[in-house]
């Protein structure tokens, strides 16, 4: 769309290398501020003031600094487990700390659900994105693999998926009956459809 676009020749390496780290310097961004909510969190401090007053600084700026389960879909976690292993001998700590960070948040927020004790838990959706179809290695999966044991009831409300049953979880496509449903709502992505239950709603 734009007439300008800047046009940058490399080797096919080099090229391979750009996206790599493009990807991995995001998901490292990620996890930042999933750590830093992470602290909010568990010290009861609001953590949206935090990232607005660190994100005036130019230097950080405010853009890709919005909390959520942790990161996933395709590209994120193929490319900095790729760049990890490309590494080898080559001295790194921050490539193996971004990987084991969104685990250690994945594991934290699964804490979190557990420990509210609900009869029915509700997850609202399955997309890593708002506006994605796209649930492939999304981190919700995995969060919900984490608490299902400890759930007496686990419902996913998910328009994208025409099945009843997923992953041998019900599938509630009736957005006011699973509202109603659920003790506790799950979702990586708040929208305004959930706004009447706003006080059931687990969000980051």
């Amino acid at each position: 769309l734009k007439s300008d676009v800047k046009v940058l020749f490399t080797s096919s390496k080099e090229a391979e290398a750009i996206k790599l780290f493009s990807n991995t310097y995001l998901a490292l961004r990620v996890a930042f501020f999933n750590e830093l909510d992470s602290y909010a969190f568990s010290k009861n401090l609001n953590v949206e003031d935090i990232i607005n007053g660190a994100s005036l600084d130019e230097r950080i700026g405010s853009y890709y600094n919005n909390p959520s389960f942790g990161y996933g879909g395709y590209c994120l976690p193929k490319d900095t487990k790729q760049l990890l292993a490309n590494f080898k001998e080559i001295p790194q700590d921050l490539i193996t700390s971004v990987i084991s960070s969104n685990e250690k948040r994945k594991n934290f927020i699964a804490d979190a659900i557990i420990e509210k004790k609900s009869k029915t838990i509700g997850f609202y959706k399955l997309a890593m994105k708002k506006g994605s179809d796209n649930s492939r290695s999304s981190s919700v999966l995995d969060i919900i693999d984490k608490i299902k044991e400890f759930t007496p009831k686990v419902i996913i409300y998910e328009p994208n998926l025409s099945d009843s049953i997923f992953n041998g979880l019900e599938i509630d496509n009736n957005i006011k009956r699973f509202k109603d449903r659920c003790d506790l709502i799950d979702a990586n992505r708040f929208e305004d459809e959930l706004l009447d239950v706003k006080n059931k709603v687990f969000s980051r």
